[in-house]
């Protein structure tokens, strides 16, 4: 109460003082009536008292309070377990994560490809495939280093009667894509047979010509693809020229063990130049089987001449060694 009034004396002295005549002498004094109201020394702050440490000792016990509504506080889900972090550089180290699960194999019914052989005459065999969901397709055929291609029917059926090569004779057929069938089956009497294949890629217009015991051409004896008289010896065309990037064969047999003749049959290979092949040079594959020996292979190169010599027949007589048959 003692410090309040004086504080109240002082700043009443200080008013007057500003209001003074001797100050300002053109204002008429005017008795000042000043109503004091006792304070109490918890109304007055002042700057020191702000930075008095035992001023803000004094305050305690505060309650903050806020005008949102009381929440729940938000749940933190788990971190996931990862082995191996790096997480200088966000990159998982060694870290096992699970594999992509894979679409299931699920076969199609009834598209299942089979390949059955019979025994056909001459050390032969019939390959019949059977393909339902491969209809008019492409096929390759391999055995024991033969190969040609053909084309399945409409129903994905295919037959075709093959010399065989090898007695363990082993067929594959194949459509590309993983697609394909083998079979195998064992061939009697191929050691009396003289056997003599060759097959080429693309549209050589390569031909096998056998002139049995001194035949001319065109005469009875004279094996070939065109032949209308038939000799002693077959002769058989593998493959469809009219197929994607065809490979083609054509074999001569002849039965050894059954001539009633002795002699040479004349071996040649024979190319008709022609806009296909012209000026070019044709790789080509020789197989034969003699004398009931293991098959022999051999790579051949052919030069057919210019296209200003197209429909000529270019004759290769060295390519292949001639039968010599002997009477037993």
């Amino acid at each position: 109460m003692a410090t309040g009034t004086v504080a109240c004396a002082l700043a009443t002295g200080y008013l007057m003082q500003q209001d003074s005549p001797y100050r300002n002498p053109n204002i008429a004094t005017k008795p000042a009536i000043v109503s004091v109201q006792p304070a109490s020394v918890e109304q007055i702050v002042t700057t020191e008292a702000m930075t008095d440490d035992k001023v803000l000792d004094s305050v305690q016990d505060i309650t903050l309070t806020s005008a949102l509504p009381d929440l729940p506080a938000p749940r933190r889900l788990p971190d996931a377990p990862l082995e191996g972090v790096n997480s200088g550089h966000g990159l998982l180290d060694g870290a096992v994560l699970p594999e992509t699960p894979q679409d299931p194999e699920v076969p199609q019914l009834g598209c299942a490809v089979t390949a059955t052989t019979a025994p056909a005459p001459m050390a032969s065999v019939t390959l019949s495939v059977e393909a339902p969901c491969y209809g008019n397709q492409r096929i390759s055929v391999h055995h024991s280093g033969l190969i040609f291609t053909e084309t399945t029917d409409e129903h994905g059926q295919l037959s075709v009667t093959i010399p065989a090569l090898s007695k363990n004779a082993v067929f594959v057929v194949d459509f590309g894509h993983g697609k394909g069938a083998v079979a195998m089956t064992q061939v009697a009497g191929l050691d009396l047979i003289d056997r003599v294949a060759v097959q080429w890629a693309d549209r050589a217009g390569l031909q096998i010509h056998a002139r049995e015991f001194g035949a001319g051409y065109g005469d009875t004896g004279h094996v070939w693809a065109d032949a209308t008289d038939a000799g002693q010896g077959t002769f058989v065309s593998l493959g469809r020229d009219d197929t994607f990037q065809p490979q083609l064969a054509e074999v001569y047999s002849f039965p050894r063990g059954a001539a009633g003749t002795a002699g040479t049959v004349a071996l040649s290979i024979e190319a008709e130049v022609t806009k296909a092949n012209c000026g070019r040079e044709i790789s080509a594959q020789s197989l034969e089987r003699r004398d009931g020996n293991a098959l022999r292979t051999r790579d051949l190169t052919l030069s057919i001449p210019g296209c200003d010599a197209a429909g000529d027949f270019l004759v290769l007589n060295n390519l292949v060694e001639d039968l010599k048959i002997a009477v037993k």
